[in-house]
């Protein structure tokens, strides 16, 4: 049985993107890894979340919110160190934790959104660990559709009241505080009826379901949440009242992005361990890598792994330098979570029986990856996007 993190096989096209201290920030990352999370999968599986104290040790160590100033408790440093970040929680097979949310995503909306007061009150919080947090899109019977949320938030008086549910809301069991996307209007252009509303999770009215029972990513902090009659002072409005729908096609690209990036080094990691699984395992007297079919089979999926991060890293560079198209974000996170569907069904075939065992890393990477074709929006939704700019 294989286990654990593996190394990448190098691609054949050597990558450009990446100096030696961003090879200095993967090697703690990967440490972490190693040391704080790999060991306990199976134990975060079981109780459907990480344990709270785990966002406190990344935390230590500045693996939270990088890329937000200095100022604020962050590193201010590109967003390739939040790649190094995915790409090191890829390789160690791990679906568990939902950091890439909280420090790429939510932390985005209030450092890009947020006025001074909102900055500082929770932007040091998010990268200290102190403070966990979830983005709250998605509704019973929406789906896809963000202009169809039925959440309303009503002004009375200095607040907000709050009524709706939200569901498979990542890191919604452990969050301290929740974005959470609003109806706020009437007007009948949905998207100017959208705020987006900050509410903390002890406020009277705001409860969390038992994380849901899902076929893979199961250690995963993911849960329906609740708001009944819920208070929040008007303070806690994120940018402008009907802005909502602006803001969260601002950074919908960047989330489409990270799925890009998990799929990538996802597919590297379960062909690291399919190569070296081949060369193990042996049939009618010699390792299967050695028959003609094996070989081509990875040749085939060495190249498709291959162009695959050419079109990632070269997306990569247009949004380090912020003109990375809506449409080319919208290719990568569709084309790449498809080719890493296509990567650990061929990969989990060449274990055999044994890919079908859950021990084994490519029979977990194989329930795992199958999310990725559907959040961030749908596939077809990434079709319909790309097919928009033709």
């Amino acid at each position: 049985m294989q286990s654990g993190a593996i190394r990448p096989i190098p691609n054949m096209l050597p990558r450009k993107l990446l100096n030696e201290e961003h090879e200095a920030f993967r090697d703690t990352v990967r440490k972490f890894y190693e040391k704080e999370v790999v060991p306990n999968i199976a134990r975060y599986e079981q109780q459907q979340h990480v344990d709270r104290d785990l966002w406190n040790k990344a935390g230590e160590l500045g693996l939270l919110c990088t890329t937000i100033s200095e100022a604020y408790g962050g590193s201010g440093v590109d967003r390739l160190y939040s790649m190094i970040l995915i790409e090191e929680q890829a390789y160690a097979m791990d679906s568990a934790t939902g950091f890439s949310l909280h420090s790429d995503i939510v932390a985005n909306y209030i450092s890009n959104f947020g006025n001074e007061q909102q900055k500082q009150s929770w932007l040091p919080k998010m990268a200290s660990g102190a403070c966990v947090t979830a983005i709250a899109m998605t509704e019973p019977g929406t789906g896809s559709d963000l202009q169809a949320v039925r959440t309303s938030a009503v002004l009375d008086g200095d607040d907000y009241v709050i009524n709706g549910s939200k569901i498979f809301i990542t890191n919604g069991y452990l969050c301290d505080m929740a974005i959470v996307v609003c109806k706020t209007g009437n007007n009948e252009k949905g998207s100017a009826n959208l705020s987006l509303i900050m509410v903390e999770a002890g406020r009277a009215g705001f409860s969390k379901g038992k994380p849901l029972n899902k076929i893979g990513m199961k250690g995963q902090d993911t849960c329906e949440l609740f708001f009944d009659n819920v208070r929040v002072p008007k303070e806690n409005l994120l940018g402008m009242e009907g802005m909502g729908f602006m803001m969260l096609m601002k950074e919908l690209a960047w989330e489409r992005m990270l799925v890009a990036i998990i799929c990538q080094a996802g597919a590297e990691a379960a062909f690291a361990h399919t190569v070296q699984y081949t060369k193990d395992r042996k049939a009618f007297g010699k390792s299967i890598s050695s028959f003609q079919n094996t070989r081509f089979k990875l040749a085939e999926l060495r190249t498709e792994i291959d162009f695959c991060r050419a079109y990632l890293d070269r997306c990569m560079e247009l949004q380090l330098s912020e003109s990375l198209g809506v449409d080319a974000a919208a290719a990568a996170k569709y084309k790449i979570s498809e080719m890493f569907s296509k990567v650990v069904d061929e990969c989990l075939q060449l274990h055999g029986g044994y890919g079908y065992m859950l021990e084994y890393p490519i029979a977990r990477a194989y329930i795992d990856n199958r999310a990725n074709r559907i959040y961030a929006g749908t596939n077809e939704i990434m079709k319909e996007l790309i097919s928009r700019s033709l």
